[in-house]
C-alpha cells in the first residue's frame, strides 16, 4: 500500500472518529446540560469523560440492537 493511500485511510479514521466524538458531546450537552455546566465551571473533567463515554456506549447498543 502506498503511503499516499495509507495518509488518506488514516486521516479518514481519525476524521470518523472525531465526529463521533463530536456528535456524542452535542448530545451530552443537549441530554445532560448540568454535567457539562459542572465540568466547565470546576474544569473537571472526569465526570464529562464518564458521561460521553456512556453516551457512547449508548448508541452502539441502540444500533445494535435496531441491526
Amino acid at each position: 500500500m502506498s503511503s499516499s493511500r495509507l495518509s488518506v485511510s488514516l486521516s479518514a479514521g481519525i476524521a470518523g472518529i472525531a465526529a463521533i466524538f463530536a456528535g456524542a458531546l452535542i448530545w451530552l450537552l443537549l441530554s445532560d446540560p448540568v454535567t457539562v455546566a459542572d465540568a466547565v465551571e470546576t474544569g473537571e473533567v472526569a465526570p464529562l469523560v464518564a458521561e460521553l463515554a456512556n453516551a457512547i456506549y449508548q448508541a452502539l447498543l441502540s444500533l445494535l440492537d435496531y441491526l
